[in-house]
């Protein structure tokens, strides 16, 4: 499984900073997705339905890159028809963009990478 999800709490923290929330469902509403978990709560929801071998990598450095050539892409003049042709909610999704760059520079936003395997 592939998944966007946030950081990974401290020892110390219960929630996120509110800051970091309001960002996060500043994404969620124009991208219209749920909110989001960390990994770490991913891997307990695998860990209560037996699943074994799971591991979690952060494939966030790999992912990052992706944002900005997705922004230059749209200030193309192709890209640009193209996203105007696509409709509003398409639209709506390409302006938070920034918000996600902003997001994996935070080190708010993880792109995480899980497998793992139902038992024999």
């Amino acid at each position: 499984m592939v998944t966007w999800c946030h950081r990974d709490l401290g020892a110390s923290e219960t929630t996120l900073k509110p800051d970091e929330k309001r960002l996060l469902d500043r994404i969620c509403s124009s991208f219209y997705l749920p909110a989001w978990c960390s990994a770490v709560d991913y891997l307990k929801l695998l860990e209560s339905h037996s699943l074994e071998d799971i591991k979690v990598e952060d494939w966030s450095p790999y992912v990052t890159p992706f944002w900005p050539a997705v922004i230059r892409s749209a200030l193309t003049w192709k890209g640009f028809t193209s996203l105007l042709r696509t409709g509003i909610k398409t639209i709506r999704g390409a302006l938070v963009m920034p918000l996600m760059i902003q997001g994996f520079k935070k080190d708010l936003i993880k792109y995480a990478v899980i497998t793992c395997r139902k038992p024999e």
